[in-house]
């Protein structure tokens, strides 16, 4: 992965405009580094001056915080608070939608202000300002539902941005019923994706599966990492692997390029 670290820039006595904060998923998770690889190519190819904190970086907090371990929560924030300011940080792009709660709302509080974006975010600014620019081939005409990440939509109330980049693909983007504010959560959320299911009928991926496979797609694209992982279970379980692919925005548009 082509990302220079903070450590490695202000050793050269630059900085960096971006911190791409990387995230525990993106950072260890096998299908999580594709999404984060993917970012980094379309950084790489904007021509944006950015760095990660490689080492340096530790967890946002957000699994600890939902599980109720405010004070872990604390701490971990703290720490990545007085890494933060010692490289002067000002803005930080993320790639999870837990990440970007976290620090956009949570951080304040402790005395971490920082402008915070999601990496759909940004790269909708990418192509608006034209700094990165799309061949709108590779999947024109394609069929694609978009999950709502709740941490992104509900809780920061953001449903345009990933789909202005979708549509800037010249794509067929389906909506399911269950859409924007109202749509049905993948089931990870609030710590539950490191907990084994509590019982019931069936599971909240299962069910919000269907919702997108009712739609027909092609791909069903996501904005988080664990999104991802849950409807791309979701689709194994449904033996449609071979026909649907679960992909990322980043990894949608890093294709393209």
């Amino acid at each position: 992965m082509n990302a220079p670290t903070m450590a490695e820039l202000a050793a050269e006595g630059k900085k960096a405009d971006i911190l791409f904060f990387v995230g525990c998923a993106g950072s260890y998770d096998d299908r999580a580094i594709k999404i984060t690889k993917a970012f980094v190519k379309i950084l790489n190819k904007a021509g944006v001056n950015f760095a990660i904190l490689g080492a340096e970086e530790t967890c946002a907090g957000e699994p600890a915080k939902r599980a109720g371990n405010e004070m872990l929560f604390q701490m971990q924030a703290m720490m990545n608070i007085e890494v933060f300011n010692m490289y002067e940080v000002k803005k930080i792009v993320t790639a999870s939608p837990h990440a970007f709660n976290t620090l956009k709302n949570e951080y304040p509080e402790l005395g971490g202000k920082y402008e915070v974006l999601h990496h759909t975010q940004f790269i909708n600014e990418l192509i608006e300002s034209g700094q990165l620019k799309l061949e709108s081939a590779s999947f024109k005409g394609k069929r694609i539902s978009y999950h709502d990440p709740c941490y992104l939509g509900r809780a920061n109330s953001e449903y345009e941005a990933p789909r202005n980049v979708l549509r800037q693909l010249n794509v067929q983007l389906v909506e399911a019923a269950n859409t924007k504010s109202t749509s049905t959560c993948c089931g990870a959320g609030g710590a539950q994706m490191f907990k084994d299911a509590e019982k019931g009928e069936r599971e909240i991926f299962e069910k919000r599966t269907d919702e997108m496979l009712e739609l027909k797609p092609q791909i069903i694209a996501t904005a988080c990492e664990f999104c991802n992982t849950m409807l791309t279970d979701g689709v194994k379980m449904q033996e449609k692997e071979g026909d649907i692919e679960v992909l990322d925005i980043a990894e949608i548009i890093a294709r393209d390029l």
